[in-house]
């Protein structure tokens, strides 16, 4: 009988076994089924929290933009669309490109600048500046046109001066130039432009027994020479009360000296004109009328001494 009650307790046992580990199981299940809850609770009330912080940050967002809109158009919320001009049921534009046309809008209003209230009284002044600019620009216009006239007028006499001075010196040059070299021919062109007032001078010379070929080609004297028939063809044609010739015989010869005193006598003789001659050559101290020099009697004294040759001469002709 006992051995029979003991396996009735085993089987009863296991039984009691086998509901303690489905108990355990689905204590862990609900163990582990609380903790899920606990962490979806904790979750829910951080999705709370959020979503609260979140609503009062759309509040304040929503409170601004109902301020910006009372600043800027004046009209509460609801009567923007009406206050834009936008339907109801009109679709609208991409916020971006809102947003950007709205900042590209706004750059163009600030660069406009503020109001100017003065704007109406400062367009006539600067009308009535515009009208006074316009007469002056026509009074320039006009004195522009009539100092071209001027020019014109200038230049066309000057041409004709010069062409008519540009005659007299070229002949005086021919004939000076034969009496220097004794024979040749020389004469005067203008070059390279058909404008006299901008045209080159070239001079053209040919001494007894050469070629007619430009002045560079010549040698030193012949080119001495051929200035200085250059020098008093201008000199004859305006001529002046005194001419100073500084070392003018410096590169000549003897025979070149001679002519060159001889010609310079020759205009002193036809015309008024004194000439005052620096040099060291003797011959051209002999044909002077008057000679002043410097000498040293005494060492460290300079003198100032005046001889009057054409008196000397009579002076020695009477002795």
């Amino acid at each position: 009988g006992l051995m029979d009650r003991i396996a009735d307790a085993e089987v009863k046992r296991g039984a009691a076994a086998d509901r303690l580990a489905e108990a355990e199981a689905a204590q862990a299940g609900a163990d582990r089924a609380l903790k899920t809850a606990e962490a979806g609770l904790a979750e829910a009330r951080e999705q709370r929290v959020r979503a609260e912080a979140g609503l009062e940050q759309a509040e304040r967002d929503r409170d601004a933009a109902v301020a910006r809109i009372r600043e800027k158009l004046d009209v509460p919320p609801d009567a923007v669309l009406e206050a834009g001009g936008i339907a109801a049921d009109e679709v609208l534009t991409d916020a971006a490109d809102a947003a950007s046309r709205l900042e590209r809008l706004t750059r163009d209003r600030d660069a406009m600048g503020p109001v100017n209230l003065r704007a109406e009284r400062e367009a006539e002044e600067l009308g009535e500046q515009v009208a006074s600019m316009k007469s002056e620009r026509d009074d320039l216009l006009a004195a522009i046109a009539r100092l071209r006239q001027g020019i014109a007028a200038l230049n066309r006499e000057g041409r004709e001066r010069l062409m008519a001075a540009f005659a007299k010196v070229n002949a005086y040059f021919e004939e000076l130039f034969t009496r220097l070299f004794g024979g040749g021919r020389a004469h005067l062109t203008l070059t390279e432009t058909e404008d006299p007032l901008e045209s080159g001078l070239e001079i053209l010379a040919s001494p007894p027994g050469k070629k007619l070929t430009s002045m560079s080609l010549l040698s030193g004297g012949e080119q001495a020479l051929t200035a200085v028939a250059l020098l008093f063809a201008v000199f004859l044609t305006n001529p002046a009360p005194i001419c100073v010739l500084d070392e003018v015989d410096a590169p000549l010869d003897d025979s070149n000296v001679d002519r060159f005193c001889a010609l310079v006598e020759h205009i002193a003789r036809a015309g008024d004109t004194r000439f005052l001659v620096v040099t060291h050559h003797r011959m051209t101290m002999a044909r002077m009328d008057r000679l002043f020099g410097v000498t040293m009697g005494e060492p460290g004294i300079s003198q100032l001494v005046s001889v009057d040759l054409q008196r000397a001469v009579a002076l020695r002709d009477s002795a």
